[in-house]
Formats: structure tokens, C-alpha cells, sequence
């Protein structure tokens, strides 16, 4: 019997893709050290599979990319690795985004920039500014972000509407929260694929992945490419998404 968590061959690969996939990037660390390289050296291979998993998500017309590149959580690490993240942020987006940008692709970047640097959050603006009317493949940078933040910063938003009398309390609903979250006009995440074996969300796009199907792969980032996230994919058309509803259900919705 195939399990509804199996691709199913054709009948997979003629499945909906999803809209928006979100990805935590891990295994840098372990990629370098397994190789007997420093971390950074893991960071900038992790930057190879970056430029790879964007061009198969274009190819494959994706419609939202939203990647996990630096949580809130990460400045508790060592700050020589904070400070080569950083710039290696900042060469990215001084070398990548024109790059982007003739690809059709728009960028943003989510998450709290006050706790970059003055030229990082002046390139962060220009190429959002730059991007802004591209029609491609969305592509979401999360940096200094984290779900709880997300949420919280959501609440005091509405909270602030109420008080200017904007808003009446008893018209927050889950509608409220969608528009006032993080990526508010982008389809909900509809698969989540994380790297190296771990098998947590670690704080990313908490309200956003309500529905989300999860994929948890043994595959360090700097290894995981186009074929590697096409076998993701695959794996997401064998699945059957319920969204709390029985078989009958299903199978009376995709006979309509």
C-alpha cells in the first residue's frame, strides 16, 4: 500500500508544486569540519547551494523561496563567526542582486535590521528598491528574524491601530494576523524542507506554517542542490494535504 507520504511515481510528478517553500539552511558547520575547513569556508559553500536552489525553485515556477539565513538566535554564537556571517551578508548582497534582478527576481529581506550595520541595511533597502517590481520567483531573505518576534511585533501593530481607533478589538481575527505578519502578501508556506538531519522549525515562520508539510532531509546545506531539492518536491506531490478533512471529503473536492 502507498502511504499518502509517498511519491507515487507519475501521479506524483503530476501534482501541484507547492506555491511557497521555505527552507532552513544547516550543515555548514559540519559540512567544513567534516573537511577539515573553518566554518566560514562551510558559510561560503552554503552561499553555492543558495545560487543552485534559487535557480531550480525559477526553473521549476515557484512562487515564493523564503530562506532561513540568520535567526535572532544566532548572534549567542562565536562572534568571529558572527562578524564573517555579517560580511559575508554584505558581499552577498553587494555581488548577487543585479545578478537577481536580471532574472526578474524580487528580493526582501524580513526580520529586525536594526541589529545590522548601517551599510547592510542601506543595501538591504536598495535592493529591495531595485528588485520591487520584478514579477519571477519571490525571493525572502530571513536575517535577524524569528517567529515569536514576527508574531509579537503583529500584535503590537494591531494593538497600536486600536488604540489610534483604528481597529475594534473583536476584529482581530486570523485574518488580522495573516496581513499583519511578516510576508502578508505571499501565499502561505506550504512546504518547509530543513538540511542535516535535525528535525525542528527552530522559530521560523511560526504563523505562516500553520499548514505547512515538513520535510527533514540527512543532506548538509552545501550538498544540497538542484536534484536535492527536486527530490524535495517530489516528495511533497506524493503527499496528501488534508487540511483536517476526511478521504471522502478529498476525493469529493478533486472530483468537482
Amino acid at each position: 500500500m502507498t502511504s499518502p507520504h509517498s511519491p507515487r511515481g507519475s501521479a506524483a510528478s503530476e501534482a501541484p508544486l507547492p506555491r511557497h517553500v521555505a527552507i532552513i539552511m544547516d550543515g555548514n558547520n559540519r559540512w567544513a569540519k567534516a573537511r577539515g575547513l573553518s566554518g566560514i569556508r562551510g558559510h561560503h559553500a552554503g552561499v553555492e547551494a543558495v545560487r543552485a536552489v534559487i535557480r531550480r525553485a525559477a526553473e521549476r515556477g515557484i512562487e515564493t523561496l523564503t530562506l532561513f539565513a540568520f535567526s535572532s538566535e544566532n548572534w549567542k554564537r562565536p562572534p568571529s563567526e558572527v562578524n564573517a556571517l555579517m560580511e559575508l551578508f554584505l558581499m552577498a548582497l553587494q555581488r548577487e542582486v543585479k545578478k537577481l534582478h536580471r532574472h526578474g527576481i524580487r528580493l526582501s529581506v524580513i526580520g529586525e535590521r536594526s541589529g545590522f550595520s548601517a551599510s547592510i541595511q542601506k543595501h538591504i533597502e536598495s535592493a529591495e528598491a531595485l528588485t520591487r517590481d520584478n514579477t519571477g520567483l519571490h525571493l525572502v531573505i530571513a536575517a535577524n528574524y524569528g517567529g515569536r518576534w514576527d508574531i509579537a511585533c503583529a500584535a503590537r501593530r494591531l494593538a497600536e491601530r486600536v488604540a489610534a481607533g483604528e481597529l475594534a478589538p473583536e476584529a482581530i481575527d486570523e485574518q488580522a494576523m495573516d496581513e499583519a505578519v511578516s510576508l502578508a502578501g505571499d501565499a502561505p508556506v506550504d512546504f518547509c524542507i530543513r538540511t542535516s538531519g535535525e528535525q525542528r522549525i527552530s522559530n521560523f515562520l511560526l504563523w505562516q506554517m500553520a499548514y505547512a508539510e515538513l520535510h527533514f532531509t540527512p543532506v548538509l546545506w552545501p550538498d544540497f542542490d538542484g536534484e536535492a531539492f527536486d527530490r524535495a518536491l517530489a516528495d511533497y506531490q506524493g503527499r496528501q494535504r488534508r487540511f483536517g478533512m476526511t478521504d471522502e471529503q478529498l476525493e469529493a473536492q478533486q472530483g468537482e
